[in-house]
């Protein structure tokens, strides 16, 4: 349980059933899970675990009030995404404790994300209201052409455990922008946000229909029957890249719209003629940002060797003076990971580089106490054929790898098949475009170790997914375009 009344308290508000259609009710086959403090190992609470029949009463639900919801006045539908934002800007403390609980981040970064998360329902309040189209004459002059964009219809949105409230306004934001009805599957290990999202959303005067919210310990079981039915016709998912795989297979037969954000193995390119306190500090940001539980998460540290002895070490110091600890604590800065087989994975990697050579700078064990915690870790001399350099990492282990010259590390960059963001630091003008412009991947952050903004279109190329998320191309992924053409001229 949780330690403190307060805790226990913000808890105790968030609605523990399943949302269908807007109505809160037990599974039907009444089966619960339990939630996890990653922290402690303890139990949080037990919310209710939707299985096949809950899966299509809520796309019932979503199918029945589409053609209401495409129809609703656009100024509307913005006005319930504003109200939204407003919610979670005030109850920023509560749910960001209440993050922190079930998925472990220190408390700071947590109402960093309930920041974040609610600027993509202020973006796409805005949004709703520009959905255009287009009118032209007929080269021939016969006829006009006439160009509408209408909502995809009911979309399934599949989102992860590590940003579990903002991936949930990622993609409900410009879905009830769009006029989209939306079935939000949120991950078993976090579902407390997701339901207290869905609270917010009915606060707001989010129709009934318009949203279902279903936590669930069987994934396959519930989107299997969706994905197979007609009536769906949008599924956005992010997580990794062989669920998002097989995921496109399985929508293949009803050959759905799809948006896929999977995973990454992000380069942390640093060049020689680089601000090495810039460079230290955005390496800090892109690696230690949600304890490196995030598909940005720098996984590759390459150094140009005149630097590198000297990054590294800074790199390390920086490392040294983080604080392990429950996330609830004050001056905590590096939780626990998400369960044990996280940790694991992490500490498999490790060892695997140090066989093969890596000089550990720091750390490289997992934490003392409950909870699933590992010690923030610097490796050294990594060899580029260890795992830690191709797989993506989901933990607090920076490997630097000393690099030579600008085509050698573009190649090594580019050697993956994986190309979600590339981080560059360099005060070279020539040098950064270049590097801009030949990186594969879908994002770049010159001399910056953040790039999310709901602002921008956060995606990746080769298999880090398909389609854009945030930005002006971001209400895109829930719209069709429609030709209308009119003869009589």
């Amino acid at each position: 349980m949780a330690t403190t009344e307060r805790e226990a308290r913000v808890v105790e508000r968030v609605p523990k059933q399943l949302c269908v259609g807007g109505h809160w009710r037990d599974a039907r086959s009444g089966a619960t899970f339990k939630v996890e403090d990653p922290a402690t190992g303890s139990v949080l609470c037990e919310v209710a675990d939707a299985g096949r029949a809950d899966g299509l009463d809520a796309l019932e639900a979503a199918a029945a009030a589409q053609p209401f919801w495409a129809g609703y006045p656009p100024r509307d539908r913005g006005e319930i995404l504003r109200r939204a934002y407003e919610l979670l800007v005030d109850r920023q403390d509560d749910l960001a404790l209440l993050m922190t609980l079930e998925m472990g981040k220190p408390v700071g970064e947590s109402k960093a994300e309930i920041a974040y998360a609610a600027e993509f329902f202020r973006w796409f309040s805005e949004e709703a209201v520009r959905i255009g189209g287009g009118y032209s004459v007929a080269p021939n002059g016969q006829s006009r052409l006439v160009v509408m964009r209408q909502p995809v219809g009911p979309s399934l949105l599949i989102t992860p455990w590590n940003f579990p409230m903002a991936m949930g306004t990622r993609k409900i934001g410009p879905a009830v922008a769009a006029g989209c009805t939306v079935i939000l599957k949120p991950a078993q290990q976090t579902p407390l946000s997701a339901l207290a999202l869905a609270d917010v959303l009915q606060e707001a005067g989010l129709p009934d229909g318009v949203l279902s919210v279903l936590p669930t310990t069987d994934a396959g079981g519930l989107t299997g029957p969706l994905l197979g039915d007609g009536r769906l016709r949008k599924l956005s998912f992010t997580g990794s890249t062989p669920v998002g795989r097989a995921l496109i297979k399985q929508s293949a037969d009803q050959v759905l719209r799809t948006s896929m954000e999977l995973g990454g193995n992000a380069p942390f390119i640093v060049f020689d003629d680089a601000d090495l306190d810039a460079a230290v500090t955005g390496a800090m940001q892109a690696k230690m940002r949600n304890i490196g539980e995030a598909c940005t998460a720098a996984n590759r540290l390459y150094v140009q060797a005149g630097v590198a002895e000297e990054f590294t070490a800074r790199l390390a110091e920086r490392m040294a003076a983080l604080r392990v600890g429950r996330g609830t604590e004050a001056g905590v800065d590096v939780g626990p990971l998400i369960d044990d087989k996280a940790r694991g994975k992490v500490q498999e990697l490790v060892d695997d580089a140090v066989t093969r050579g890596a000089r550990v700078l720091l750390g490289g064990e997992a934490g003392d106490g409950p909870g699933y915690f590992y010690q923030p870790t610097v490796l050294a001399d990594v060899p580029k054929d260890s795992e830690v350099s191709r797989t993506e990492i989901f933990g607090p282990v920076a490997p630097v790898i000393s690099f030579r010259t600008e085509e050698e590390v573009l190649t090594e960059a580019n050697n993956t098949e994986y190309g979600l963001v590339s981080y560059v630091f360099t005060e070279n003008l020539g040098r950064a475009l270049r590097m801009a412009e030949n990186l594969e991947s879908g994002m770049v952050g010159l001399n910056q170790g953040v790039v999310s903004n709901p602002a921008a279109p956060f995606g990746g190329v080769k298999q880090s997914g398909l389609g854009r998320e945030g930005g002006s191309v971001g209400i895109d992924e829930y719209l069709e375009v429609k030709y209308v053409g009119i003869g009589g001229f």
